[in-house]
């Protein structure tokens, strides 16, 4: 990712230049805005990804009898060519293995959060044409598991695009209008110091529409170049996403940091010679629960084990480890 540069505006100034151009929707919310609602649902701020249609994933429930952990987010609903969401863009909706996982998953007591969007694949955000038509796309997802949370993993064209964050952050609002109490993430890629600009951007569209989102949740990973530690890196792209949602919204340090997250890769990444350890982790943890923070996930279950000969990298870490290693420092945070 590139490291970019923007001019920060304060929300009452913010307010004042979308308004002039036409771009304001409703009020910025306020800095006494009451924490995130993943608060108070047990494991949903710590709802690891796991990946169903690669990576020789894992059966859920059996993530969760080994490491502890009750909720998934599962990756990814794409369009099926039209603004009609599909698992992995080609798998139903519903009666198919990836409904049966979610039924395997709650029978044995957890939850999940699902996920739209991802790098790869036809987007919902591009192929649909309109924020209400985008928002019916969700709601066909949030019908189909009666979720209690959604993420909208906004990347590649998608993020590049002002006109499609435009219309997420406008569907997003609906959603949280016909669901009241529906949790939603946005997560998006980062640099070392925070969010790039489209990143910024982004975010300051949300607090002009007046979107309440829970929590704005950078993956910081794939940097192209950092400094120190993956760990300390990431607290450096974390305090860079606060002060951004921040400036953008007008809230105070505790209710900006209880509306950020993470969502980082463990072991090897996509970047040659990038590693996120379990010490890594163990330091993004301490950040966390120093700041209650509204998510801490990881990409993925699929690679929580060491590797074999001719393993594939998408089913395994790449470093020496435990089974289920990172998964079991994730779940120590409960918000």
């Amino acid at each position: 990712m590139r490291k970019t540069t923007g001019v920060r505006l304060t929300a009452p100034l913010l307010a004042a230049a979308l308004g002039a151009a036409g771009l304001l929707l409703a009020p910025v919310p306020s800095a006494a805005a009451a924490p995130t609602a993943a608060a108070a649902v047990p494991g949903m701020a710590a709802a690891t990804y796991e990946y169903l249609g690669w990576g020789n994933p894992q059966k859920p429930t059996d993530v969760m009898k080994a490491a502890g952990v009750k909720w998934f987010t599962l990756a990814f609903i794409l369009s099926d060519g039209g603004c009609n969401p599909a698992w992995d863009g080609s798998r139903a909706l519903t009666g198919g293995s990836d409904e049966a996982a979610v039924a395997s998953i709650r029978a044995a007591g957890g939850d999940v959060v699902v996920s739209v969007g991802g790098w790869s694949g036809n987007k919902l955000g591009e192929k649909c044409s309109s924020a209400s038509a985008l928002a019916g796309a969700y709601q066909k997802v949030i019908d189909a598991y009666r979720l209690k949370a959604l993420d909208i993993d906004i990347e590649n064209t998608e993020f590049g695009s002002a006109t499609v964050r435009q219309r997420v952050v406008d569907a997003l609002k609906i959603v949280k209008t016909r669901n009241p109490g529906i949790v939603t993430y946005v997560t998006m890629g980062t640099t070392p110091s925070g969010p790039d600009a489209n990143g910024k951007d982004l975010i300051k569209r949300g607090a002009a529409a007046g979107l309440a989102n829970d929590g704005w949740v950078v993956m910081p990973f794939d940097f192209g170049g950092h400094s120190g530690s993956m760990g300390q890196a990431t607290v450096g792209a974390l305090d860079g996403l606060k002060a951004a949602v921040k400036s953008a919204y007008g809230y105070g340090d505790d209710a900006a940091y209880r509306h950020i997250g993470v969502s980082s890769m463990n072991g090897r990444t996509d970047e040659a010679g990038e590693t996120v350890t379990t010490g890594d982790f163990r330091t993004i943890l301490g950040y966390a629960k120093q700041h209650h923070l509204a998510r801490f996930a990881f990409w993925a279950v699929n690679r929580d084990r060491a590797c074999g000969s001719g393993a594939d990298a998408d089913a395994c870490s790449g470093v020496a480890q435990s089974p289920y290693e990172f998964t079991r420092i994730v779940v120590q945070y409960q918000g």
